[in-house]
């Protein structure tokens, strides 16, 4: 691709401008101590930082900042770090899925408000990559992704833990009578003992290699632990990227291609990714125009074995997964099965065959060659349909249990969550082995916000006669650290009244995942009149105001990414009218 000259560059109208404005522009910007000769023409790399000390997993990212900055300034460029709404998985409330448009939204008006060339996107927490993506595709300037990396792996009791992973089980062990209260107490630092965010195949590491997968982050970077060396080099070469992408013009409407979106959607597979990753790459893709459904995220991934042995599928965790090589091995073992786009260009400028072509693995136990999978194809995220999820809801093959891919039970129904956390350690709950545990109104609009509440604990009767896994259906979602047989997503949600809403304590439903089916076994008739009955009062009173009332009022459906629907496209970088 070619450059552009210096003047036609954006941060020319802003500081290469004549008279009051060109005064302006730069004058304020020299009390920060910049001599004159920033502003000769050079290109301006935006640093969007999430850092925050309410997001634990991020909260490393100023000392990452300085070094793209160095990279920037070794590349001849001029450094610019600017803070943007930080979503903190562990604290905020009601959930961060609330706020992923929100601060998608901030991310596209600030950079393109401002005088930027090219952006680097710092992030780690679990929403925080997808609002950044969605942001930055919307503006389509250069634009390259840095996560945080990784925590080290937990290690409690002379064994490795995992976040978020420990977190169910554990707990789930002192419900059962198995773990004293204060071993518990214990792990809370045992399993986060440096900075980073989860050390599981969870949301923010899913996110983080899909950010690589799709090329807009450099190859190899995702995996590297947080507190490694090698983290800040790659953040340092990030920078000098940064100014060479501006200089060539690859914007991420180059990278975010539709053969991009397959490699992610692959890659997730093999990495036994979260479920979370299907609702983000869908909104991205709608931000770039790229065609995405959800039945995509099936039919792409049917001859995708998943290869990587991590927790919450699987027993390692992130630290050995950038020692044994991280995900250029993946990559290069889905290329050899014949599942890899190996043209499509990533932000290195390289193409993604090229950049994965020498990858090596150094731990078989961790990465499995496609020969040898560590399970086989198909057992990552499939699309389940039928009378209960018309529009799809979806499922992580690699954290249920076989026996319960195939069942038939009757459901137990609570409308909210909060009710049935308090139901299941009742000791007289009429649950069985068999029962299908409903837990609706957790939606995009139902909650609002579509929280990680589908992997419901399961009731402590069950756990007291060593049942450790029960059928779950949700229209919320579940975090990528957790597991069991849950059905989340479940389209349309009940709160805009989707099936869920109609289904009664007692009703047979059925799950068949050979054959992609969710059905809710009541006669159709019967379905009619329970529809046609008056509709009960919202479980919670609606929003009236604010940021939650627009989401309410425009959020779309899981199974279009839950994005707001006007945000759909992209605006551009076109150069804001004057402010003076």
């Amino acid at each position: 691709m070619t450059g552009q000259p210096n003047g036609a560059r954006r941060s020319a109208a802003w500081f290469g401008a004549e008279g009051r404005n060109g005064f302006i522009h730069r004058s304020w910007m020299r009390n920060q101590g910049f001599g004159p000769e920033v502003f000769d023409g050079r290109p301006v790399i935006g640093i969007a930082s999430s850092w925050s000390e309410l997001t634990p997993c991020n909260s490393h990212l100023r000392e990452v900042a300085e070094s793209v900055k160095r990279g920037v300034w070794e590349a001849g460029g001029l450094p610019l770090e600017f803070p943007v709404m930080s979503l903190g998985e562990t604290l905020m409330r009601p959930t961060t899925m609330l706020f992923r448009n929100l601060m998608a939204m901030e991310v596209e008006e600030t950079v393109r408000a401002n005088p930027l060339d090219g952006v680097v996107l710092l992030s780690g927490c679990d929403k925080t990559t997808p609002a950044m993506l969605m942001g930055a595709a919307s503006v389509d300037l250069p634009a390259l992704m840095v996560t945080g990396g990784p925590m080290l792996n937990g290690k409690f009791q002379g064994r490795d833990i995992g976040s978020g992973t420990a977190v169910w089980q554990l707990s789930e062990e002192v419900r059962a009578g198995r773990l004293d209260p204060a071993a518990l107490t214990e792990a809370e630092g045992c399993m986060s003992r440096s900075r980073g965010h989860c050390m599981t195949m969870g949301t923010a590491s899913t996110m983080a290699c899909l950010a690589e997968a799709l090329g807009m982050q450099l190859s190899g970077s995702a995996a590297i632990p947080a507190v490694d060396a090698r983290r800040y080099a790659l953040a340092q070469e990030a920078g000098r990227r940064a100014v060479a992408l501006v200089e060539e013009d690859l914007r991420p409407s180059a990278v975010l291609t539709r053969d991009a979106f397959e490699n992610a959607i692959r890659a997730n597979a093999a990495l036994g990714g979260s479920t979370n990753a299907v609702v983000h790459l869908l909104a991205l893709a709608g931000r770039v125009g790229v065609p995405l459904t959800l039945d995509d995220f099936d039919a792409l991934t049917t001859e995708v074995p998943v290869l990587v042995d991590l927790m919450p599928s699987g027993r390692f965790l992130m630290e050995d997964f950038y020692y044994a090589g991280g995900l250029p091995v993946v990559l290069r073992e889905l290329d050899g099965l014949g599942l890899l786009h190996r043209e499509t260009i990533t932000v290195s400028g390289r193409d993604t065959g090229t950049e994965t072509a020498g990858a090596r693995c150094w731990n078989t136990e961790v990465i499995h060659p496609g020969a040898a999978p560590f399970r086989p194809a198909g057992e990552g995220t499939v699309v389940l349909r039928g009378s209960l999820a018309p529009d799809g809801a979806v499922l992580k093959v690699s954290a249920a249990s076989p026996e319960l891919l195939t069942h038939r039970g009757r459901a137990l129904v609570w409308d909210r969550v909060e009710d049935y956390v308090v139901a299941a350690d009742d000791p007289d709950l009429p649950v069985t082995a068999d029962s299908v545990i409903v837990v609706r109104n957790a939606g995009p609009r139902g909650y609002p916000g579509f929280p990680e509440v589908g992997n419901v604990p399961v009731p402590k009767v069950l756990l007291a006669a060593g049942v450790t896994d029960v059928l779950r259906i949700s229209d919320g979602r579940m975090s990528g650290t957790g597991y069991g047989s849950c059905v989340l997503h479940v389209a349309p949600e009940a709160a805009v009244g989707g099936p869920l809403a109609l289904v009664r304590t007692g009703d047979w439903i059925e799950i068949d995942v050979a054959a992609r089916r969710l059905d809710l076994d009541v006669a159709p008739d019967e379905l009619a009149a329970r529809a046609r009955e008056p509709r009960a009062e919202p479980v919670d009173e609606p929003p009236r105001r604010g940021w939650a009332k627009l989401y309410v009022d425009h959020v779309t459906q899981a199974d279009e990414g839950a994005d707001l629907d006007f945000l759909t496209g992209g605006s551009g970088d076109a150069v804001p009218r004057h402010s003076h």
